[in-house]
């Protein structure tokens, strides 16, 4: 198995906080990430690909091939009580367990070389019903960020989250043992993998960008979830095929035993 990260220029930044949105549930944490790259316009820096990633390449109009992978962009704060920001996001998660926890690895150390001692991680938490106003759930990597954020309105609550599948969990979680304090902020959301919940990204983002101190109108989000939602649909579709095909290709259907046939 082999994940590289391929580097296209070093910034150089000042205390960055980390902040994670990949693919998921609803595509929470996808929808937020990205919005906050295109308001901030903030600069790609890097790329990230994986071996555990499923091996589509996609191919865009006037054929041109897009590689699955991940990227880093970073933004420089502007104004008093802004931070640096390292903002990751990406087409796809690993299509195995052992890739999440490569991948994952991969991600913290880079990110360590930039002095990261904070980071963020936003994903979607299933309840299986739509609800007008999400409530947005936090889990830590250490018990003094619990007072931190409550006061933004995160609900710390382990009987609603029990587990966390996937890169949003494991970075907090993984990140405690490389000295990053990290907070997953989880928006509720019905839970189907292919529909885009801006509601909850929005949730997710209110309490994001209150936190960090910055000036983004997170009303301009639904006008880009229907910009993201086909190529975030297509990419979803495209990978569901193309894992039924893996499996198929590991788990070849058993030829159907002959019975024998009675006439009389």
């Amino acid at each position: 198995m082999s994940t590289e990260i391929v580097e296209i220029k070093k910034p150089k930044l000042k205390n960055p906080i980390f902040i994670e949105g990949l693919p998921g549930v609803g595509n929470v944490g996808r929808i937020a990430a990205g919005f906050l790259v295109e308001e901030l316009k903030a600069e790609k820096f890097a790329e990230l690909w994986s071996s555990s990633f499923l091996p589509i390449v996609l191919v865009h109009k006037e054929a041109n091939a897009h590689l699955i992978k991940n990227e880093f962009f970073f933004w420089k704060g502007k104004k008093r009580g802004q931070r640096d920001l390292i903002i990751l996001i990406g087409d796809s998660q690993s299509s195995e367990p052992s890739g999440h926890y490569e991948v994952c690895m991969k991600i913290l150390n880079y990110v360590k070389k930039f002095k990261v001692k904070e980071m963020f991680t936003l994903a979607g938490l299933s309840i299986g019903e739509k609800v007008e106003k999400p409530k947005v759930y936090g889990v830590v990597n250490d018990d003094k960020l619990i007072k931190k954020y409550k006061k933004y309105g995160v609900i710390f609550d382990s009987n609603k989250v029990g587990t966390i599948v996937g890169a949003s969990g494991l970075l907090i979680a993984l990140g405690k043992y490389l000295g990053i304090d990290g907070i997953c902020l989880l928006g509720e959301t019905i839970g189907y993998p292919v529909l885009p919940d801006p509601k909850s990204a929005k949730a997710v983002l209110s309490i994001l960008t209150k936190s960090l101190n910055l000036d983004i109108d997170i009303e301009k989000l639904d006008k880009k979830v229907m910009e993201m939602e086909e190529f975030l649909k297509r990419l979803r579709d495209v990978e569901t095929r193309a894992l039924t095909q893996f499996l198929k290709g590991l788990y070849p259907a058993k030829p159907k035993e002959e019975k024998p046939t009675y006439i009389g």
